[in-house]
């Protein structure tokens, strides 16, 4: 598929980064959906860049291996831009086509399921106490007493 290019947003502060979102961009938009997948992570890590490719990817005119790992992108969004991301997500759900609208279900239902599977406060706490018990070994008992009555019958005569 042959991309327009993009403008520059001007938040890249250099050459490279221009490039490597570049890169990035060119693998969302892979055949191959792992590629497409670990771009789409990497560009999650890359804050409001990241998250206008990624909305692009989502709401252009793009293959559907694009549209759900830009929807994996976004539902992997970190720190002061994951509830933009979700928000995003929210918006696809009331999109007209179909496939934006399975991407982001999914997506949204996905991340609903990690966060109610990670709080720490719903755990019960496991405070068991052990106790620590000594067990007597048989050979030494059954020697002692033996012993022992030797010794009073012993001390009898």
């Amino acid at each position: 598929m042959k991309l327009k290019k993009r403008k520059p947003s001007g938040r890249e502060k250099d050459e490279e980064s221009i490039k490597l979102l570049e890169q990035l961009r060119e693998k969302l938009y892979s055949d191959d959906v792992s590629t497409a997948r670990r771009a789409a992570f990497n560009l999650s890590w890359m804050q409001e860049d990241g998250l206008d490719i990624l909305k692009e990817a989502l709401f252009g005119d793009s293959p559907n291996t694009a549209k759900t790992a830009a929807a994996y992108g976004l539902r992997s969004m970190h720190g002061r831009m994951k509830k933009i991301a979700l928000n995003v997500l929210e918006q696809g759900l009331k999109h007209r086509k179909t496939g934006i609208r399975n991407a982001c279900s999914r997506a949204l239902s996905l991340a609903s399921q990690r966060t109610r599977g990670k709080s720490p406060s719903k755990k019960p706490s496991k405070s068991r106490k052990l106790e620590i018990r000594g067990i007597p070994r048989k050979s030494t008992l059954r020697g002692k007493t033996r012993t022992k009555r030797m010794h009073k019958q012993n001390r009898r005569t």
